[in-house]
């Protein structure tokens, strides 16, 4: 079946349908990673956009559920060149059109994605529309600019505060979206994690008396979080050690008073290189954002910067001063991705080591 993509500037790139067939409007954005397409569809942090994938064959090693970052596909649409017909891997449980299908995600294949993603890096992510009618593309275009995603923070978010693990180190995570690598690489490090909604107040998250807590990843702006911008402001006044990462990078931020601003096409792929001006040393990085923090905005009495993006120079690392607080914009636990930045993980277990015998 023919389907086509349609974006809010008017152009329309056609293809053949995959996945399951119907209708869908998002953010159109791309991402760069050669693998690690399982993780990458079920990001929550994906919450209200449709994936295209630069790498031009996709699901070459089919499906393995144990490589999923949380129960569903997140992504509301997915656009590659070419979906691989047969699927090789000793631990493969299915193909990659079947799980689309099983999780109502359309997509397009056979689609010039070179081309539309040099059209985003020029003109920036638009929203988009996959469909098999544009005998109305005017009404599509002005269907397409009316979309707006709803509050997606509280689309991924645990709904109860929830208990993982058993372990000596006592760990409150705010759930803004969390992917699952992220309470594995906890675990594995002797803790006991309790998951907080993504609405829940400083009192509750301070009554278990953690040793440490996480601001995890989420989806969409930043500044739409009020009342977590809000209880977070309130947690940066104790002396517990705080471990931001991505949304939660942003969100201290903007609890400390810095702002934050949206980039012109995003930071999307396991392939990112960044600058630890401590270390003097580049890592490479998995990122997945649409936002960044103003640095003209922060205030230098406040937060030192710790990491930089090579190629856009804007901010991914922030040390809070007088404070045990570290953020990052990109994903330590990154899967898909490389494990270069996994030492943040023990470097927080060791801050909370030092908090609590101080």
């Amino acid at each position: 079946m023919v389907g086509y993509l349609v974006l809010e500037n008017g152009l329309v790139f056609s293809g053949r349908r995959i996945g399951y067939k119907k209708d869908a409007i998002f953010e159109v954005v791309f991402n760069t990673a050669m693998s690690g397409y399982m993780e990458t569809l079920t990001d929550p942090s994906y919450v209200g956009q449709g994936i295209v994938f630069t790498y031009p064959l996709i699901g070459n090693y089919g499906v393995m559920r144990s490589d999923t970052e949380s129960k569903k596909i997140w992504v509301e649409g997915v656009i590659v060149h070419e979906l691989a017909d047969y699927s090789s891997n000793f631990r493969k449980e299915s193909n990659l059109n079947d799980f689309l299908i099983e999780h109502k995600i359309p997509g397009l294949e056979g689609v010039n994605t070179r081309t539309l993603t040099k059209i985003l890096r020029d003109a920036g992510v638009m929203r988009g529309k996959i469909t098999s009618n544009i005998n109305n593309v005017k009404s599509i275009i002005k269907e397409i600019k009316n979309y707006q995603p709803k509050d997606p923070v509280s689309q991924v978010t645990c709904k109860k505060p929830t208990k993982l693990g058993n372990g000596k180190y006592n760990i409150a995570l705010y759930d803004f979206g969390v992917k699952g690598n992220i309470v594995k690489s906890l675990l594995k490090r002797n803790t006991r994690i309790t998951l907080f909604p993504a609405a829940t107040t400083s009192q509750e998250i301070l009554s278990i008396k953690p040793d440490g807590i996480l601001l995890s990843n989420g989806p969409g702006d930043p500044k739409d979080n009020k009342i977590a911008i809000k209880t977070i402001k309130e947690l940066y006044q104790t002396h517990i050690p705080i471990l931001g990462i991505c949304l939660g990078h942003q969100l201290l931020a903007l609890a400390t008073g810095a702002n934050t601003k949206k980039l012109k096409y995003g930071h999307r792929g396991p392939n990112h290189p960044v600058k630890n001006s401590e270390k003097d040393r580049v890592f490479i990085t998995s990122q997945n954002h649409g936002y960044y923090i103003d640095e003209d905005t922060l205030d230098s009495k406040v937060a030192s910067v710790t990491y930089r993006n090579v190629n856009d120079k804007t901010i991914e690392g922030l040390k809070y001063k007088h404070k045990k607080i570290v953020t990052v914009q990109f994903h330590p636990e990154a899967c898909a991705g490389p494990q270069d930045t996994a030492y943040l993980f023990d470097d927080f277990i060791t801050t909370i080591k030092e908090y609590k015998h101080a």
